[in-house]
């Protein structure tokens, strides 16, 4: 369990720049800091503006920033039922071990019971064994059976073009 002092709330508008450091940091972690070109006024407006399309959700430790949750809704065709897909999850190495990233998820777990969600879902590196190990002892399950698609930059466009 995380400590007493740790509190999970919604992102404000004014906690852009802490967002956009703690998408920096992971990045960082995930050796991928060359594909993070997210800035202040892409999360304001996308987190934000008239039409959002994600939420956050910040841990704080003694109102220190520890870590994020970014998650947007989703929606299952099978179950007919709307779910949620986390995005990113992150927590600073000094906080790490202590509950912070199950609070986290518990946070979202919540959230998706209370709006008749079928699911909450996410991806992980192959490589990143501390965290599947985490998510394994939470009793989420791989879905190995799955291989996931992206489509980016000038095969987007050429795609969009026809």
């Amino acid at each position: 369990m995380p400590s007493a002092e740790c509190q999970i709330l919604p992102a404000g508008e004014g906690d852009v720049p802490l967002i956009l450091q703690f998408i920096r940091e992971l990045a960082e972690y995930e050796k991928l800091s060359h594909e993070a070109v997210a800035t202040e006024e892409l999360l304001r407006e996308h987190l934000f503006g008239l039409s959002p399309k994600a939420e956050v959700r910040i841990a704080r430790v003694g109102g220190e920033p520890a870590g994020f949750a970014l998650f947007f809704h989703n929606f299952s065709t099978f179950r007919g039922r709307p779910g949620i897909y986390l995005e990113d999850l992150f927590v600073r190495p000094a906080y790490r071990g202590r509950g912070i990233g199950k609070a986290l998820l518990a946070e979202l777990a919540k959230l998706a019971k209370a709006c008749g969600c079928a699911r909450l879902e996410w991806a992980v590196l192959d490589w990143n064994a501390p965290a599947i190990e985490f998510y394994r002892r939470l009793g989420a399950t791989p879905m190995d059976e799955w291989t996931v698609f992206r489509v980016t930059g000038d095969a987007l466009d050429n795609l969009a073009c026809g």
